[in-house]
């Protein structure tokens, strides 16, 4: 049994090394990547890094008339408070708050009683001092009695009209009229039956037919101002009301106040406006709009250009495709726009858009836009 199973053995062993044998070799295949080349510079006949085509364009330079803007109060030339005058029960309100009033109108009316009644008893003793400088007269012609007390009758005389002029003065003063045309603004603490005090408020007063308009402007703007004015600059101004409507009425900056503010280093300038419809009031607010010439200005898109560490910049891209970075310098800010005043030329390439891809050095391919084209997409505030 144990021969048996020792020939079985053999024999499965021979079997097995003739069937490997007579198979044919085979080779195992593995696939090799090749590593990447890093900063590899390409050659002139390589492509670009993107089949993308790019759309490019250059600064549009033009005259520009563009508007500086200040923050303004307007205010009236003729600005009053009316007050009491004397002491009294306020007997009649002859006006309303807003109310348009002519030189010389009744506004209010103090009751007069007692003021009557002190007028009344100085003509009284205007007669009395009449009748005494009459009689003594008499009497010196008669030499009765001296001149000299013939003379204190006419001094006595010229006191008690003094004081009926005083009296008459006072009630006068019961009347409460418009010094000037122009607009009643809100009422005092006062109601009809009201016991008013002297100088007690009782409303104020605004001529609007011409207002005054205050703005402050940095030091700069002041000096720049100043030298186009000895060239025989203009010195005319708009005013923007807050519903964004221009006011039809042109301003004239008449008035520079003293003093620059220590704290802001602005200055206050003062226009005026003619109002001859009345749709400007005392204490209003609105937007002063100061225009200002730029001429050649060089102007590039908002969105051709990003910022890094406070600064500004723009992918310049030449001849041959190749994005260059470069710092811009922007003069002044626009909707949509900024007016560049150094870091590129009127005719040099830049991106329309930025695109976060790609990078200084890159090629691409580029389709030129221009400029007049490129920039009518955009809600330029400066066409």
């Amino acid at each position: 049994m144990k021969l048996f199973n020792t020939l079985a053995l053999c024999c499965s062993a021979l079997l097995l090394a003739l069937s490997i044998s007579g198979c044919q070799p085979s080779q195992a295949v593995f696939q090799v990547r090749k590593p990447p080349i890093k900063d590899q510079a390409p050659n002139d006949d390589d492509e670009e890094v993107s089949h993308t085509t790019y759309q490019v364009s250059k600064p549009l330079v033009k005259d520009l008339t563009l508007n500086d803007e200040y923050v303004c109060q307007i205010r009236a030339i003729q600005h009053i408070e009316i007050r009491s005058l004397e002491k009294g029960y306020l007997q009649n309100i002859l006006v309303d708050e807003g109310q348009s009033v002519h030189k010389g109108q009744l506004l209010f009316q103090i009751k007069p009683s007692v003021y009557q009644a002190d007028v009344q008893k100085s003509e009284a003793e205007v007669e009395l001092s009449k009748i005494e400088l009459q009689n003594n007269q008499a009497l010196v012609e008669k030499d009765i009695i001296s001149p000299t007390e013939a003379a204190m009758s006419a001094a006595k005389l010229n006191k008690v009209k003094a004081e009926l002029e005083l009296a008459k003065t006072h009630l006068g003063f019961t009347e409460i009229r418009a010094p000037f045309d122009g607009l009643i603004g809100r009422f005092g603490d006062i109601r009809l039956g009201s016991l008013l005090e002297e100088n007690d408020l009782l409303t104020t007063l605004s001529d609007t037919h011409r207002l005054w308009v205050y703005f402050n402007v940095p030091e700069a703007i002041y000096l720049n101002y100043m030298q186009n004015k000895q060239k025989g600059g203009s010195q005319n101004v708009q005013l923007e009301l807050a519903d964004k409507q221009i006011y039809p009425e042109p301003g004239k900056i008449e008035v520079i106040q003293s003093d620059f503010n220590s704290t802001s280093g602005n200055i206050a300038f003062r226009a005026s406006f003619s109002n001859p419809h009345g749709l400007l009031r005392y204490g209003q607010t609105g937007t002063i709009l100061w225009p200002k010439k730029i001429g050649q200005a060089v102007i590039v898109p908002q969105k051709s250009t990003y910022e890094i560490l406070d600064k500004r910049f723009i992918s310049i891209v030449d001849k041959s495709g190749v994005i260059h970075e470069r710092e811009i310098k922007v003069d002044r800010e626009e909707p949509n726009i900024y007016i560049v005043s150094s870091g590129i030329k009127p005719d040099e390439m830049f991106l329309l858009e930025r695109q976060n891809k790609l990078e200084k050095g890159d090629k691409i391919h580029y389709t030129l836009i221009e400029p007049k084209i490129a920039f009518e997409n955009l809600k330029l505030y400066a066409e």
